[in-house]
């Protein structure tokens, strides 16, 4: 430790060489072994030094005289740092001198074979450093360094290996890592450089593979031509001898997967046609070499499941040879006999690599099935509408009509050539099926079937891909899936075929494909599977098996919406079905009856709201009679879903009178038990304080919430009801918890009975928030329901201690201000003074605290400035200080909801001023703060996502400064005694002055351009986000990190694109999910 404490002393002046041993003894205090207090010394040596501005100067003189790898790569980091941020910035000889110093000690430590392998890790992270200075420096101020690389290479076998790597990790940090790294216009000139200069690289590496013996050189130059292959000019690879080279490295075995890896960057380039032949050529060559290698008979899951893991290896790059290939080029193999033969070889292959059991290989072959298929199932959709066939096969001509039966024979022809490979993809969509979300039942690693506990995405994400996939191959030939579905499905009732994965796959498949039928030929299907399904759970022994035919009953059904309505004969068999898995005690099993019952009920409910052909009355009437019997086995939860399910059905039915007759009776149970309650607590309040009394209460009001939501405005004479009653337990129950939490201090919150109690209140606004929030806008409702609870809810929130305010009281109020608007601005006051400072009290005191109250709050604000905005103007300047301030410290925060919040908030009051009178006033008080704030959110890496808003509050600003709509000065006359001729001219210095102030690394007149750019660009808002957007890479706020939250607001839109399209093709999206109450007539 003393040691320590000498060196930090020592440390601190620079101005002599430094002292190399004792900064050995400080690096590896921080890597020891020692005590905590040593590492934690050592840190804060080395973070000293590393911030220290002089400690670069010092950097060659460290790796002259240092033997400890960790300290060369400290003094590699330091110099990094300098790269990075200041290198343009130094004098230009400092700039040479360490950039030949670089150079001079990679090719001496590359020079001969011993140094060049122990110090391999020391060599590697030089190169890395010469690269990020090549990106400043080359190619203006270095114009000769391919020349002098090449040549270097040339002069030794271990030198040109460190050679291929040094330009394998240019090429990566030019092509794959640019984007959010340099501008634009850097990238653009480096590939220009790159490309220009190519030759050279060229003729070395062929070089290479023609003369050398040595493994590692001929691997290296594989590498690094792999890394090149995707953007070098064409010729360079087709013509030269660069592919028969590569060719005939393929069969041996220690070339064989990097050689592999460069054909699939040669398959997947696409320029045209120019080359078909020589891509031909390439792949007869390649399918003779790869069947000497494998041949087509291997069994080869079997073998990957054996391999070793470069023959693992071998089959994944096999698997993205490919579909790369195929994906550019399939259409050249379809021209000849020969070229078909060895084209459906390919893709047989391609089936069988499916079957391997691995994720990553089946995403690779499964994206390149889902656009062949795609395709396939294009053209032939198109063939409906000749015009866009036409424009995709890019012919600009009118159409004559043999010319379409042309095209027609054409697209039959191709069909007909993937007949056999399509029907085999098939089979394996329908083995290999992933999880929908629906289905809640799975295996666990013990083989016993259990409830899911947590959603797998990737799997999700995988079954939305084999789902399409598996729609578009049905289109293509409805009866060959029918046939393949019922034949796997009659192999499971015989018993030849059965396991609980083999069913699993096959009705997860048979649900997906829902809707891509037509009706007809879907309703024979479907009466063919339920049945079969019905059988098999009759004939089938066993808990487990039955719960895994059930789970699989109702996930199918649960697809098939259409043909439900159409057959009420089976929907009633169906729902009868599901009551009866619901006294299944199998965890899951009831689950996913509740919610397939609740599923079916939203498609189908006007069926059971009327009386059906041989009923003698309307099922919702049977269903509420024998009500208790069904629900007997349900857990609380499940209760609630099956009370919301029959709450859709009374909601279908159009009589007042009957609507009100079934809610009475479907409320009867928990009514009956509110009313035993209510009168036990009128004659002894203590009744009310009891655990399971209280359990009882929240369970009540849960139903309600569950009915509410799904009768909406109908509700009302339920609520009516009980309102007042609940209020008033409401009121009880928060004395109640405030005493205690008096009595017992903070702990006390955190007992089971406060957070209990906490729960009917919590329920409670959630309920009157439901109610208020589905019923339609009529303000009756409103002034029936709000004026009785202000005292209740709002003075209780006020009155309470902060522990126990519910944040609900928040977010009931916004809904409540968003659905009657303009008509609560006389309460807008009343609310403000009872949660505003006491809120703002609770959540600003740091960024953790009360997170519910955080975001809700400021969803209150904003609901009460789209709606009420006039009642905000009326705030005194320092209420409005106060929103203002809050609003700035929520875009602060790191929490993206919150912010987002804020921001959206600000756009809003920005507006609204705008076109108030008190514009002037307004932006005079906050018009600098704001845009200073934004500025600091904006190139802070924590507040990438809200990149989007901060570019609209900056446009909004600079937009109403120019337009001159601020008639007084923005600026302080007593303090600036300069007089601006206008607002623009002030805010254009102000922002000069901000941002070179924080950005000391950037010039004076960089800091300009990108100012006077902002004013250029305010009124287009993509050239004004780009703008921004080159700016946070060059000022380097933004690096090396994942920018796709700069472009989020593109990917959206792209979305949007994606599901339009969806739309137009049947089963696309699933039935379910699309929004057709119209068709349940």
């Amino acid at each position: 430790m003393a040691s320590l404490v000498m060196a930090a002393e020592k440390f601190r002046d620079l101005s002599q060489a430094i002292d190399v041993p004792l900064l050995d003894a400080t690096v590896a205090a921080f890597y020891g072994t020692g005590s905590k207090e040593e590492r934690v010394a050592a840190d804060r040596i080395l973070q000293d030094l590393q911030n220290n501005p002089d400690m670069w100067l010092q950097v060659v003189h460290i790796l002259q005289n240092t033997k400890n790898l960790n300290t060369k790569f400290f003094a590699l980091q330091v110099l990094e740092g300098v790269i990075k941020y200041r290198w343009n910035a130094l004098p230009v000889e400092q700039r040479d001198g360490m950039k030949n110093y670089i150079s001079e000690v990679i090719v001496q430590l590359s020079s001969n074979e011993a140094s060049f392998r122990m110090e391999r890790l020391y060599v590697n992270k030089l190169n890395v450093t010469l690269v990020q200075i090549l990106k400043h420096e080359w190619p203006a101020r270095w114009r000769s360094f391919i020349p002098d690389l090449v040549a270097a290479a040339k002069t030794s076998e271990t030198i040109c290996e460190n050679c291929m790597v040094i330009l394998k990790l240019l090429s990566e940090e030019v092509f794959d890592f640019s984007r959010g790294e340099m501008t634009q216009q850097k990238i653009k000139e480096l590939k220009q450089s790159l490309n220009s200069e190519f030759q050279l690289i060229h003729e070395l590496c062929l070089y290479v593979l023609s003369a050398s013996q040595r493994t590692e050189l001929i691997r290296a130059t594989l590498s690094t031509l792999h890394a090149f292959l995707s953007w070098i000019p064409l010729g360079y690879i087709f013509e030269s001898p660069l592919l028969e080279t590569l060719l005939k490295f393929f069969p041996m075995p220690s070339y064989r997967n990097l050689t592999l890896q460069c054909l699939t960057e040669v398959a997947a380039l696409n320029f045209g046609d120019f080359y078909n032949i020589q891509y031909v050529k390439m792949y007869n060559f390649f399918m003779v070499q790869l069947q000497a290698i494998l041949p087509l008979t291997t069994n080869i899951p079997e073998a990957y499941a054996n391999g070793s893991s470069e023959e693992q290896a071998f089959i994944q790059n096999l698997a993205l040879f490919f579909t790369s290939f195929y994906k550019s080029h399939i259409q050249v193999l379809e021209s000849t006999q020969e070229n078909i033969t060895a084209l459906l070889m390919g893709l047989e292959y391609l089936i069988n690599i499916c079957y391997v059991d691995d994720t990553e290989v089946f995403k690779v072959c499964l994206d390149y099935w889902n656009s062949l298929v795609l395709e396939l199932f294009e053209a032939r959709h198109n063939l409906d509408n000749p015009a866009v066939a036409v424009n995709m096969m890019g012919l600009q001509m009118p159409l004559l009509h043999g010319m379409v039966d042309g095209l027609g024979s054409q697209i039959l022809q191709r069909r007909q050539l993937y007949a056999t490979p399509m029907s085999k993809l098939r089979m394996l969509m329908i083995c290999r099926m992933a999880k929908p979300e629906e289905v809640l039942i799975v295996e666990d690693e013990n083989g016993n079937i259990v409830r899911e506990t947590m959603k797998d995405n990737d799997v999700l994400v995988q079954y939305k891909i084999m789902r399409e996939t598996l729609i578009y191959l049905s289109h293509l030939d409805h009866e060959d899936t029918e046939k393949q579905m019922l034949k796997k499905l009659s192999k499971q009732l015989s018993g030849e075929d059965w396991n609980w994965n083999n069913l699993n796959t096959l009705c997860w498949a048979i649900g997906s494909i829902s809707g891509s039928m037509m009706e007809e030929q879907e309703n024979r299907f479907l009466v063919m599977v339920i049945r079969d399904l019905l059988n098999l759970c009759e004939i089938t022994k066993g808990k487990d098996n039955k719960a895994v035919i059930a789970s699989n009953i109702m996930y199918v059904v649960g697809q098939y919406p259409r043909f439900l309505r159409a057959h009420w004969k089976f929907l009633k068999t169906v729902v009868n079905k599901l009551f009866e898995f619901m006294h299944e005690t199998h965890p899951g099993v009831q689950d996913m009856a509740c919610d397939t019952f609740l599923k079916i009920v939203q498609k189908c409910k006007r069926k059971f709201v009327i009386v059906q052909v041989g009923e003698s009355e309307p099922f919702v009437s049977e269903l509420l009679a024998g009500l208790p019997t069904t629900v007997a086995d349900l857990e609380p939860h499940q209760i609630h879903t099956f009370y919301e399910s029959v709450g859709h059905m009374i909601q279908a039915e159009s009589d007042p009178q009957k609507r009100d007759e079934y809610l009475q009776r479907l409320m009867d149970l928990p009514n009956q038990k509110w009313a035993e309650i209510i009168g036990q607590a009128r004659q002894s309040v203590d009744f009310l304080k009891d655990q399971d009394v209280i359990r009882t209460v929240l369970n009540i009001m849960q139903t309600n919430t569950s009915v509410a939501s799904a009768l909406g405005t109908y509700f009302l004479s339920q609520i009516s009801l009980i309102f007042l009653d609940m209020l008033n337990v409401y009121r009880m129950y928060s004395e109640l918890i405030s005493s205690s939490i008096a009595e017992g201090g903070p702990y006390a919150s955190k007992t089971s009975y406060v957070k209990l109690l906490r729960s009917v209140k919590r329920e409670t606004l959630k309920l009157i928030e439901t109610f208020l929030d589905k019923a339609e806008d009529q303000t009756q409702i409103g002034k029936q329901f709000v004026p009785p609870m202000m005292d209740p809810v709002l003075g209780d929130y006020a009155r309470n201690l902060p522990d126990a305010r519910e944040s609900e009281v928040l977010s009931l109020f916004a809904t409540i201000i968003n659905k009657y608007k303009a008509a609560m601005i006389e309460d807008v006051p009343r609310i403000f003074e009872a949660v505003f400072q006491c809120t703002l009290e609770m959540i600003t005191k740091n960024f953790e605290d009360y997170p519910e109250h955080r975001l809700k709050f400021f969803s209150l604000l904003r609901a009460i400035a789209t709606h009420c905005f006039p009642a905000l103007i009326r705030l005194s300047s320092e209420q409005l200080k106060l929103v203002m301030d809050s609003i700035i410290w929520a875009f602060r925060h790191t929490e993206r909801n919150i912010a987002e919040t804020g921001l959206n908030l600000l756009v809003e009051m920005l507006k609204n001023f705008q076109a108030s009178e008190f514009c002037n006033q307004f932006y005079r008080s906050y018009f600098l703060t704001i845009e200073q704030e934004i500025f600091a959110v904006l190139t802070d890496t924590f507040h990438k996502p809200g990149f989007k808003l901060h570019v609209l509050v900056l446009q909004h600003l600079f937009c109403l400064v120019e337009s001159g709509a601020l008639t007084e000065p923005l600026w302080d006359a007593a303090t600036i005694s300069y007089s601006y001729p206008n607002n623009a001219m002030f805010v254009r210095e102000y922002t000069i002055k901000l941002l070179g102030t924080s950005f000391p690394n950037m010039t004076a007149s960089e800091v300009t351009q990108f100012v006077n750019g902002l004013f250029e660009s305010r009124n287009d808002l993509s050239a004004f986000k780009n703008h921004i957007r080159d700016f946070l890479v060059q000022s380097k706020e933004f690096s090396a990190q994942d920018n796709k939250d700069l472009y989020a607001e593109e990917a959206a839109a792209q979305r949007e694109r994606e599901r339009q399209r969806m739309l137009s093709i049947p089963g696309l999206i699933a039935p379910n999910e699309i929004q057709d109450e119209m068709l349940d007539s």
